[in-house]
This record gives C-alpha cells, structure tokens and sequence, in this order.
C-alpha cells in the first residue's frame, strides 16, 4: 500500500491543472504538491474519456455543496471521508464555529501532514485529523476526534462508492444514517451502471483494474438506492447540466430515459425523515 494512494495523487494532479486555467471553476494552491510522485503520470495514463473534466466538475459542486448546505448555519461539523489530498479545509472559506474532519487511513494523513507543514499551509477552519480503517469500525475513532453524532453532520464522499460493492456503498450509506442526527446531509457522486459496461469506458477500466483500483459499484437508478439506505435525494445532477459544470462538460448530457446511457451522478441529499 502506497502512503498516497494513486487516486489521491491523480486527483491532486486533476486540481492542479484546472488551477492553472485561466477560466479555473476553483484555485487549489496546494495542489501540484500534493500530486507527487506519480500524480500527473497518472493523469496521462488516464486520458479521455471525461474523466478530468468530471473531476473538476465534480470538485466545484461538492465546494457548492458545502458552502450551500452551511449557509443556514445548522450545520457545524463536516466529515471528509477518504479525504486523499483534498485540501478544503484550507481553501474554502468557511463559517465560524465549523469542524472539519479529514478521514483516511493513517500513512496517508501522515504524508499530508508532512507535506503541508513543508508548504506552510494553514487551515481556515478548526481542522481535525482521523486516522482509521474504512474497512473496519471507523465511527468510535472520529468520535474521539471530537465528532458529536447528536449534532447535524455534512458527511462528503469524494470518488468513495466506485471502489465499493453494492453491498458495501449500501452499507456505508447505512452507516452514515445510523450517525446522522435529523439535520444532516450528504453531498457525494456515484457512477452510473451504464459506464461500467460501456465498450467506450472499457480501455480506461481496465487500466484502473490493472493498477489495483477497479471501479465496481454504480446504479442507473440513485434515488431509490439512497432511500433504501436511509436518505433522500435533495438534488440529483449530471456532468453539463446547470450548477455543474454547464459549458465545461465534452458531451451531450443524455435524457434521463434513455437507457443505457454513461452517467456519472453528483448528488446531494438529507437524512430520511420517514
């Protein structure tokens, strides 16, 4: 297991690039950093099919998630779970009395810290760090981070469900309910089944398959799985449509009949109330 995981790194290297566009949908400073050793090798062994568009599409609508759904002011905590290197914390501005916590597993966090501490960078929010498992009993550890189930939650999960099964995205989705008090929101993206199938998406698959990160889970139909698994959608957008990425997305977005069709989901949704 790399300390920075190749997703983290190709990811950072995303953030980078639009960064240094002139008509950048956000700026991430940190980002070119955070990207070594392999990031931006990665992005070129990566290439087409969407996906860096979509990574950057997807960064500013969870940025907008976030800054939406704190608005109010009923939210004071928010957890990044498998943070990577995203750097929100030091990059949004953020409201007073917020606690952010960065979850992942503890080499990477130890990296992060140890790049980040070289670059001077400093947090704008009160920013805590949770070393832990995700693949085992990982809630009792933020909540010694200071994590107060009681209180409304902003749970984000950046590019989380693709490496999970069925059975795990539900049971993550479950889990998140089970610590969510009424008030609580979730802001994340899931792939559509159709993409997983694609003949077109199939060259790019095979190389994430090839490196040790295949990407398993999605669903054509994101509203009834969420409501099965303790949320409701809020708002439900794809790449090219309004409040994401109108203008900056290569394809045509598909009707939502049309079956079949390559969707990559950018959701938001609330903690079921029925």
């Amino acid at each position: 297991m790399h300390a920075v995981s190749y997703t983290a790194q190709w990811m950072a290297a995303a953030r980078a690039l639009e960064s240094e566009r002139e008509d950048a949908l956000y700026v991430d400073p940190l980002a070119r950093d955070l990207a070594e050793p392999k990031g931006f090798e990665l992005i070129d062994r990566y290439a087409g099919g969407g996906l860096l568009p979509f990574i950057t599409i997807r960064t500013r609508y969870l940025d907008d998630a976030i800054a939406d759904l704190l608005a109010d002011g009923t939210v004071h905590q928010v957890v990044l779970i498998a943070a990577g290197m995203d750097t929100r914390a030091f990059r949004l501005d953020w409201p007073d009395d917020v606690d952010v916590y960065e979850v992942d597993h503890g080499p990477l966090i130890q990296e992060k810290r140890r790049r980040l501490d070289a670059l001077g960078a400093k947090p704008t929010v009160r920013r805590h760090e949770v070393s832990a498992d995700l693949t085992q009993e990982w809630l009792p550890t933020l909540t010694e981070a200071g994590f107060d189930p009681s209180r409304p939650t902003l749970w984000v999960a950046e590019a989380l469900t693709f490496f999970l099964t069925e059975e795990q995205a539900a049971g993550l989705l479950q889990l998140l309910a089970s610590a969510s008090a009424p008030g609580s929101h979730l802001a994340f993206d899931i792939l559509g089944r159709g993409l997983l199938r694609s003949p077109f998406s199939r060259p790019f698959l095979d190389k994430l398959a090839a490196d040790g990160t295949p990407w398993i889970f999605g669903t054509d139909e994101p509203e009834p799985f969420l409501a099965a698994n303790g949320w409701d959608v809020t708002d439900l957008k794809e790449p090219g449509q309004p409040g994401a990425g109108e203008g900056r997305w290569p394809y045509d977005v598909q009707p939502r009949g049309r079956r079949h069709a390559n969707r990559l989901w950018l959701i938001r949704a609330g903690i079921a109330t029925g």
